[in-house]
């Protein structure tokens, strides 16, 4: 037993070690329109805003039903300190429709925040992949497909859920949330994303979750993804399958929109939703630049740089004096 607890300890921790890719890409990567994340960070000096406006609406079954919801999702992420690591806080304000059908039916109206998620994520593995731009000998190499990308990404989420929200989704305390993160990136322009929780860990409402989101770049600017959802709880299980797009405007800013058909229970109806991805990006690159020595090339000091103005007018003025002494 000893032995086999060694061999874990040393297998994770291969894994943490085996990675040491940055994070930060040149352009947005946002988890929207979709529900499901991917195991990567926005990297150092990066601080992302994702939200969406959004509409439930379900059928109205016996007994007490929420048949329908407005509101809008509102999710933060940035990083601090290491490139693999992220911090994030998640909001949900709606309002929602509460309906009581017996033999006659009632309804009335609540808002508030259904949800307020404080989180992190780390990358613990990310696979390699050959670089087949430098096979050109053979055709067949060059397009052949790599195995590697058979192995995903991997990462972990924790979270929780604090209790400041609505009266409706009140626990009377504070849950935790954990999450495995997976991601197959199959070719350059073809992902998988699976996500597995648990979530509200000790409360009544348990429940166990997972998610699988296909997505496909078609240009540059616009991709499109498919995504199931699946939420087992002990009095209902919830399904979702939905569609949707995002176009990249700019390297920073995306717009998205999606449409679902959900289920609750008994309760049937769809789920529609519009959004903006949008970063503030302050990245620095952490490593050094080497000039033909191996030196430090040091970025000069505003003193220096006057000094070199300085000089460079110094000598624009002897070159012209040159030049008209030179007429005589």
């Amino acid at each position: 037993m000893k032995n086999f607890f060694l061999k874990l300890l040393l297998t994770c921790f291969a894994l943490v070690t085996t990675s040491i890719q940055a994070q930060y890409t040149s352009i947005i990567n946002s988890n929207s329109p979709g529900f499901s994340q991917s195991p990567y960070s926005v990297g150092t000096g990066v601080y992302q805003f994702e939200s969406d406006l959004f509409l439930k609406n379900l059928s109205i079954e016996p007994t007490f039903s929420q048949p329908q919801s407005t509101g809008v999702n509102f999710l933060f992420r940035t990083s601090f300190f290491l490139e693999k690591l992220e911090l994030n806080t998640q909001l949900t304000y709606q309002k929602d429709k509460v309906a009581f059908k017996n033999i006659f039916t009632s309804d009335y109206f609540t808002t508030g925040l259904s949800q307020f998620t404080i989180g992190a994520k780390y990358l613990i593995y990310q696979p390699n992949y050959k670089d087949k731009t430098k096979e050109i000998r053979s055709w067949r190499k060059r397009h052949a497909f790599d195995a590697m990308r058979f192995i995903p990404s991997v990462g972990i989420y924790v979270g929780v859920n604090t209790d400041y929200v609505g009266d409706l989704y009140k626990l009377q305390q504070i849950t935790p949330k954990v999450g495995l993160l997976l991601q197959h990136n199959l070719t350059n322009e073809f992902n998988v994303i699976s996500n597995i929780y648990y979530d509200k860990i000790g409360s009544d409402f348990s429940e166990i979750s997972y998610i699988i989101t296909a997505t496909q770049n078609f240009t540059q600017r616009w991709s499109g993804f498919l995504e199931h959802q699946a939420i087992i709880m002990e009095n209902q299980n919830n399904i979702n399958y939905g569609l949707g797009f995002a176009y990249l405007f700019n390297r920073n800013f995306q717009i998205n929109a999606s449409g679902k058909f959900i289920e609750e229970g008994r309760s049937k109806g769809f789920y529609g939703s519009l959004g903006v991805s949008y970063r503030i990006d302050r990245h620095r690159d952490s490593y050094i630049e080497l000039d033909e020595n191996g030196n430090e090339i040091k970025e000069p000091k505003i003193s220096d740089s006057k000094k070199a103005k300085k000089a460079n007018k110094k000598r624009k003025r002897r070159r012209r004096r040159k030049r008209f002494l030179g007429i005589f």
